[in-house]
């Protein structure tokens, strides 16, 4: 699949090859409870709420280099995939990207504009287990989210972008989270 989505790249395009993941997860006010420890004799206590307001995080992985990328945006449709798409182009403006991508509309619909130096390959459907990004996001829910209630969607965001910044400045743990077999693909 790599090789065909490069197919059309330009013979003097030299920057090197990057095979990346890409998925966005909605994040809100909607608790969750999960099971938490506590020492002996004390019950461990947990919020939940029932405030349906999200937003969306967009992150890329490239397993790789040990690098990642997001944006927190309010909705999931296909302008914010262009937004995110060219911040990506942007952020690995010296490589050239070949993304995974799920089947959602808004990746692959003909209003998306994809990036001179980017290439999406679709991963097949009902498969979530193929994005490396997943991981991401149960880093974060388990380490951020769970049992916890937010006053606002401001707490929300804050929340998101302060666990995504810490996972970026962990080369190492990114690659042990996203470097699946199918993403170590060299030319």
């Amino acid at each position: 699949m790599v090789q065909a989505a490069i197919a059309d790249r330009p013979e003097a395009d030299d920057r090197p090859l990057v095979i990346m993941a890409a998925d966005e997860g909605r994040f809100g006010r909607l608790g969750q409870v999960m099971r938490a420890w506590r020492g002996p004799g004390v019950r461990p206590a947990g919020g939940q709420q029932l405030v349906r307001e999200y937003l969306y995080g967009f992150v890329a992985v490239a397993p790789a280099l040990g690098m990642m990328t997001a944006l927190v945006l309010p909705f999931s449709k296909t302008e914010m995939m262009n937004l995110f798409l060219n911040q990506v182009a942007q952020e690995f403006a010296d490589y050239f990207v070949v993304m995974q991508v799920d089947g959602a509309a808004y990746h692959t619909g003909q209003d998306v504009v994809v990036p001179e130096n980017i290439r999406l390959i679709v991963q097949p459907p009902r498969s979530p287990e193929l994005n490396a990004v997943e991981h991401v996001w149960e880093e974060l829910r388990e380490k951020h989210f769970y049992n916890r209630v937010f006053d606002s969607l401001d707490a929300v965001s804050d929340t998101l972008c302060k666990g995504l910044k810490e996972l970026m400045d962990l080369p190492n743990k990114i690659r042990s989270m996203t470097n699946f077999p199918h993403m170590r693909v060299t030319f």
